[in-house]
């Protein structure tokens, strides 16, 4: 089922819900059914705006097996498999195909430089030869911010690598460039940088995009009407999108874990990724642009009374 559903629309990557002393398998759940209910495509776990780093591989497994057994065969799921070698990628991969998940999200570890990263995709994809590989090309200082021709030459040797996740900025160009130039097995390109250039990707051949979550149910919207050749409805929901999501480019999992608890998704804001605090002013310039965003606070008072 999962390998015939085609990566398009808006897939969001799921945070991770903690606890004072783990994580909240519970809230996962809840996580997931509010990206069911906002009308995604698929869902994206672990990812950088998972705080993968700050998980420990139990948490990591558990938390995705939660994931699987809530979304079950509803939509794709893309499984986080980037890690500094390839016997974790490789071990990474393995977890997710006993859920049954077959995609896997890879950003090859900036340490092994542009050169060597169609040999360590090739030798974890050989390993793995049931999985579908999308490639994470993540600007620097995080990621190796490969240039397209670097990319056409991965997607190339590496038959398994059928999308490219193009993070770098400006996307826009990169994404036109490996599009016109993309062997025949691949077979998109997904837009990063958090769905603030979402109209530009979309506009030049962008199949997807991978957004936060606090807002899907507007992204999903944006996709729709967009597909729907409503393009004036597309950029009427992008524009109010923006000042929100220039604040989320700063506050990241802070500003998406505050505006899920205003949505009544999340019990409490805790993160563990070193990201700034939001102070009383802070707060209520999300809080404003989240208003304008038009999508209501359904836990909002709850919420304030357990901050």
């Amino acid at each position: 089922m999962d390998h015939l559903m085609r990566l398009t629309g808006i897939l969001p990557v799921l945070p991770t819900p903690f606890t004072e002393t783990g994580v909240d398998l519970d809230a996962m759940r809840r996580i997931v059914r509010f990206a069911l209910d906002a009308g995604v495509a698929g869902v994206v776990f672990p990812g950088f705006a998972s705080e993968v780093e700050a998980l420990t591989g139990e948490e990591r497994q558990a938390l995705l097996k939660a994931v699987a057994t809530e979304v079950g065969d509803r939509v794709p799921i893309v499984a986080g498999a980037s890690a500094p070698t390839v016997d974790e990628v490789v071990a990474y991969g393995r977890q997710a195909l006993g859920l049954g998940i077959t995609r896997l999200m890879i950003q090859p570890p900036k340490s092994i430089g542009a050169g060597a990263v169609t040999a360590f995709l090739a030798a974890a994809a050989a390993q793995l030869p049931e999985v579908e590989i999308i490639l994470q090309n993540a600007p620097a200082p995080r990621g190796s911010d490969l240039a397209p021709e670097a990319v056409l030459e991965v997607v190339r040797r590496v038959a398994a690598v059928r999308y490219v996740k193009e993070e770098t900025l400006p996307a826009g160009p990169a994404i036109t460039a490996i599009l016109a130039n993309a062997p025949e097995h691949m077979l998109g390109v997904i837009g990063g940088g958090g769905a603030r250039y979402i109209l530009d990707e979309y506009d030049r051949g962008a199949c997807a995009a991978m957004p936060a979550l606090e807002i899907a149910d507007l992204h999903a919207a944006l996709d729709r009407s967009y597909r729907d050749g409503r393009g004036s409805e597309a950029r009427a929901l992008y524009v109010k999108s923006l000042p929100l999501l220039v604040l989320q480019a700063v506050y990241r999992m802070r500003l998406t874990k505050h505006v899920l608890g205003l949505r009544g998704v999340l019990d409490n804001p805790i993160v563990r990724a070193p990201t700034p605090d939001l102070d009383a002013l802070a707060v209520r310039d999300i809080e404003r642009c989240f208003q304008e965003c038009g999508l209501g606070s359904v836990g909002a008072d709850k919420w304030r009374r357990t901050k």
